[in-house]
């Protein structure tokens, strides 16, 4: 189904005569309408529930983005001894490589967290946080926010 919707996108950019982004967003746009609407012909499709599922993760990154952002310049503009960095061991769920490679990187790019290693086992990720009051309620934050989010795409 992806490679049909691109394959969409590139035929309406085409048909317009002209590649650009925003031709080639409405195409892919209008391509997921299309099969979307062509679903009692060729069959029901997870990719209509993994478009919306992948949506809700780059909305859930954007919002946790804006609000980590603040909360970084809030300890860096009223230094006081607010800061409670710790080194946490995040137990994984069994995923595929590229779950583990998603979640270390969004954790990452959030700022006030950095992923450091995956165990040998694949089974804990390692990560810094600046600013942790509750070791536990942490580690399930992670787990129930991004962690849940990012299987839900990738399974």
């Amino acid at each position: 189904m992806p490679l049909w919707n691109i394959l969409l996108a590139l035929v309406w950019a085409a048909l317009n005569g002209e590649f650009s982004f925003m031709n080639l967003v409405s195409g892919f746009i209008l391509g997921y309408a299309v099969l979307w609407l062509m679903q009692p012909v060729i069959g029901k499709a997870t990719y209509f529930t993994k478009v919306g599922q992948g949506l809700d993760l780059a909305f859930f990154f954007l919002k946790e983005l804006i609000v980590a952002n603040f909360s970084v310049a809030y300890y860096v503009l009223a230094p006081q001894d607010r800061m409670r960095p710790a080194v946490q061991a995040i137990p994984l769920e069994p995923a595929k490589d590229i779950s583990i490679t998603l979640l270390a990187n969004l954790i990452t790019l959030t700022p006030g967290t950095l992923s450091l290693d995956v165990s040998p086992d694949r089974k804990y990720l390692f990560i810094h946080n600046i600013g942790v009051t509750d070791i536990e309620k942490s580690r399930k934050e992670i787990k129930e926010t991004f962690e849940r989010r990012i299987l839900e795409v990738t399974r």
